[in-house]
């Protein structure tokens, strides 16, 4: 297009920072793209008289270009562009994918066209990058910097937790249905929302049908980004207000003292393989942005979604550290949980690093190190890093080994003892050979990707037929039982021992040491039926139903008084393993001991099924707390009786109360000051798959 057509004067710009930066001489737009001959700048614009208008603005090597770096400057301040490139080249590298006809996102724009859940997107068909503002009130808003060992994290889905609100039915879906909901956080306990996705995503760019009404499915769960810095407009009540909307929820969660950590996805691209859609990485450097294979030029697939991004190439790691600076500046979020975090340490050749630069460099990075982080520390193609992604502090991962053996204990599985043991004492088997604590274990039963905690209690295998896939798609290995019957109904005996299982395993949960997680909805029973990944279900079976709230309302409150308790206690968030009595130490009081049935016996074989536990309030080194005896029964029938050791020496006026019990009737399950054991009783029941708590409480005179 020749300069006398345009409504501005065009100047040779500059190639830092990439994206668009708004000057004082006017709009600068640049793009790496090391293999491209030719880049042209798409932009329509609504200057003039509100009518739109497409300019392409091809730009010249020898003037727009600084080493891999495209670059043009526009004079204008007042116009409303929606812009986007092509991008294409003469002499193709190997592994190119450059074609004209498709029009790219920027990679670092901040925001795309708007668009309502559902709705068509136009990704690499049309222009589609903002130019925003980020002016906002935030109030003074501050980081709240949670410490480790004073989180609960809550992981939820926007659209799903919201779409159900019976009281606001006008936020349905949105990040002000979750703003909402905020006072039932608060009341719940949580420190710390975990969102699920949002960054844009197409949810149109699922083929699977639902196999009875023939309906098209959804990608509901958003792990299929198309851009790392543009928020989710689909989850805003106003689609073209959508990150003002984010940011009042943040600075509102942020007054309520709940934290924000986003689950975030830099391992793949919704761009999928060869035969998806080629809306940004793909069409301006394929070889660069994502892992090929040298002989075919296939992509290497790590992540199981069609291609893996280059994490270490250094134009890619610059991409995530600024996109992560970037939420942690303009949108205040407080941390981040990184999906199949072990690509992250992958080579361009897929071979796992020994000391991976991306990983260093997020935990070093100097901006991000007030935020929390946190590594899914595996990915799609087998490698399993709980324990050893990384020897930094700073990482935490998803302790994986948690939720695996607490399931198996819970449901009278052999050979589990010890391992729980471990569990509840910080996994010290897979974190102190690193000199790294127990916070560095974040710990859960259930997350978005699996059976809910219901569902884990009530289903021997998976049920997805729904998804279109023959039931063929989700994890085979639950470690679930169904507690004698699959499904519902139930009968109410088979009901309570549900009930009563998934209160043991909450309370395993919040008296381990590690960062307690818990999915949005498991304080009530939801449901989702029986299907094990609905990652494509936008319907009931991923949305909360909040009539279950009330429905469940014993096990919400056994929910909130549980994580009240740990709250409340030091002694269960602990930021040190516990010192333990050997030939090195002989002069350490023992701040934890082991039991079987009897003080003293400790039986570690793999037919046992009980475990008892004496922590030591009073021997903390760091703080001082009451004492807990936790008794924990993994049988499937057969009941235990546990003789209490006596109340710790020095720990005056004292007897042990019992606290819970998570075999009783509500409300008796639990009962925050304990009900005082009486002083001729030397053994306590423990029902099977149940967990007693006892407390040391001031004696009543």
């Amino acid at each position: 297009m020749s300069k006398k057509n345009l409504p501005w004067e065009i100047k040779r710009g500059y190639p830092l920072p990439l994206g668009v930066t708004t000057l004082s001489e006017g709009v600068n737009f640049a793009l790496f793209s090391r293999n491209a001959s030719t880049v042209t700048l798409v932009l329509e614009s609504a200057c003039q008289e509100g009518s739109e208008t497409r300019y392409e603005l091809q730009l010249t090597p020898s003037e727009h270009k600084t080493g891999d770096v495209w670059h043009i400057l526009l004079e204008t301040h007042e116009c409303d562009f929606t812009y986007g490139y092509r991008v294409d080249s003469d002499k193709p590298a190997s592994g190119s994918c450059f074609t004209h006809a498709d029009i790219l996102i920027d990679p670092y724009c901040h925001a795309l066209s708007p668009r309502a859940w559902g709705t068509r997107a136009q990704y690499g068909k049309a222009p589609c990058c903002k130019i925003i503002s980020h002016d906002f009130d935030w109030q003074d808003d501050r980081p709240l910097k949670t410490p480790l060992s004073e989180t609960i994290i809550y992981e939820l889905h926007i659209r799903g937790f919201t779409k159900q609100l019976a009281e606001n039915q006008a936020a349905a879906g949105s990040y002000e249905g979750l703003m909402k909901q905020i006072p039932y956080l608060k009341q719940l306990g949580v420190t710390a929302v975990e969102l699920m996705p949002i960054t844009e995503f197409d949810e149109n760019d699922n083929d699977f049908v639902n196999p009875e009404t023939g309906e098209k499915l959804k990608n509901f769960w958003g792990y299929n980004p198309v851009s790392f810095f543009a928020l989710k407009s689909g989850y805003a009540i106003d689609p073209e207000n959508h990150i003002n909307e984010f940011k009042t929820l943040v600075r509102e969660l942020h007054h309520a003292n709940i934290e924000v950590i986003l689950d975030i996805v830099y391992n793949h691209s919704g761009e999928g393989g060869y035969d998806g859609t080629t809306s940004s990485f793909r069409g301006i450097d394929n070889s660069v942005y994502y892992l090929l294979d040298p002989e075919d030029q296939s992509y290497l697939n790590f992540s199981g979604c069609g291609n893996t991004l280059n994490c270490n190439h250094p134009v890619v790691r610059s991409l995530i550290i600024n996109s992560l600076r970037y939420w942690v500046i303009e949108m205040h979020v407080d941390g981040f949980r990184f999906d199949l975090a072990s690509i992250l340490g992958r080579d361009q050749d897929g071979n796992v690093l020994a000391n991976p630069p991306m990983i260093e460099q997020i935990a070093e990075d100097p901006v991000l190190r007030d935020t929390k982080i946190i590594a899914e520390a595996w990915d799609a193609a087998g490698l399993y890093q709980v324990g050893s992604f990384s020897n930094d502090t700073r990482w935490g991962e998803w302790n994986g080994r948690f939720r695996d053996d607490v399931r198996a204990f819970m449901a009278g599985h052999g050979g589990m003892v010890s391992r729980l043991a471990s569990r509840f004492a910080g996994s010290s088997d897979l974190y102190q050979a690193s000199r790294r604590g127990p916070l560095s274990s974040i710990n859960f039963l259930t997350s978005h990707d699996g059976f809910s905690l219901y569902d884990l209690v009530s289903y021997n295998r998976k049920h997805n037929l729904m998804n279109g896939e023959n039931n063929r798609d989700g994890d085979n290995h639950n470690l679930s039982w169904n507690s004698g019957r699959e499904g519902t109904p139930v009968s109410p005996k088979v009901e309570e021992l549900r009930l009563r299982r998934i209160r043991s395993m909450l309370t395993i949960l919040m008296f381990s040491q590690g960062v307690p997680m818990i999915c949005a909805g498991d304080e009530f029973a939801k449901t989702q039926s029986g299907n094990n990944n609905a990652w494509c279900q936008d319907n009931p079976i991923s949305w909360l139903d909040w009539q279950l709230m009330e429905h469940n309302r014993d096990l919400l409150r056994f929910f909130q008084l549980c994580i009240a308790l740990r709250r409340n206690h030091p002694v269960f968030r602990r930021e040190n393993f516990f010192a333990t009595t050997d030939s090195s130490t002989p002069n350490v009081p023992e701040e934890i001991e082991w039991q079987y049935l009897t003080p003293g016996e400790q039986n570690w074989s793999a037919d046992c099924h009980g475990l008892g536990v004496l922590i030591h309030g009073k021997r903390q080194h760091l703080s001082r707390d009451d004492d807990f005896f936790i008794m924990m029964n993994g049988n499937i029938e057969k009941k235990l009786h546990f003789i209490p050791p006596d109340v710790p020496p020095n720990n005056n006026n004292r007897s042990w109360s019992k606290i819970i019990d998570t075999a009783a009737v509500p409300p008796k399950d639990i009962i925050p000051r304990g009900t005082p054991l009486d002083s001729g009783i030397r053994s306590i029941r423990v029902a099977n798959l149940a967990v007693v708590v006892l407390q040391s409480l001031p004696e009543v005179l």
